[in-house]
């Protein structure tokens, strides 16, 4: 599966996923709760990071203890969930899918987002049958993405890593791309600002299909 033409890893929330305004207002409503001032969108792409205590620890000035993480985290996704429901997929995500997958060619979807609750909402997106695996967190929530991708690499059986191009939103995606040997590109869409996304030095685009048209010239 998968040995001859680039296969894509996408990323869910804040790729495929138009959810920015979700997190937002999530976060927010969580922020409330445990008393910490609202965040503009600007400064949330200006300031996240993942792990995300790392992020709490750019507003709070020290990282949050272990219970007032449990806290935080059980706040943001109550809200962020109930929002999600209205969510669109991003524009053009599914042509470029099924465009994909008429041609072919191999993708599949990696997500730190909880996996019991990523494969309903895909599903009710209409685009699960576009991916040869569907990938969610199934441990901590304080982990980076990279031994989940590499967990996620294993699994595809036989996909070499050169031929594999990450799309994400997010540094933490291009550095798990790195950690297994595959390239990434990076959209301007979800959780970083442009500025933040040049700093990790791998390509960033502004829409998904300029985001397909540069990982199958990555992997040529």
């Amino acid at each position: 599966m998968g040995k001859h033409g680039t296969h894509l890893v996408w990323d869910w929330n804040g790729t495929l996923l138009d959810d920015i305004d979700a997190v937002i207002g999530a976060t927010n409503a969580a922020f409330e709760e445990i008393g910490l001032e609202p965040i503009t969108l600007a400064r949330y792409r200006e300031l996240y990071r993942v792990p995300v205590p790392l992020f709490y620890e750019q507003l709070m000035g020290r990282l949050p203890t272990e219970a007032e993480w449990l806290v935080m985290d059980e706040a943001f996704h109550r809200h962020y969930w109930v929002r999600a429901e209205v969510c669109g997929l991003a524009e053009g995500a599914a042509e470029l899918l099924a465009a994909r997958q008429a041609a072919g060619l191999t993708q599949s979807l990696l997500s730190l987002a909880p996996h019991d609750l990523l494969v309903p909402i895909v599903r009710r997106h209409g685009i699960e049958e576009r991916f040869v695996r569907v990938d969610g967190r199934t441990g901590s929530s304080t982990a980076g993405k990279a031994e989940h991708m590499v967990r996620h690499l294993v699994a595809l059986e036989g996909v070499p890593p050169e031929r594999i191009v990450v799309i994400g939103d997010a540094a933490d995606d291009a550095v798990a791309a790195a950690h297994v040997g595959a390239k990434a590109v990076l959209y301007t869409g979800g959780s970083h600002s442009r500025k933040s996304l040049a700093a990790v030095g791998v390509p960033v685009v502004d829409t998904l299909a300029e985001a397909v048209a540069v990982a199958e010239e990555l992997a040529a």
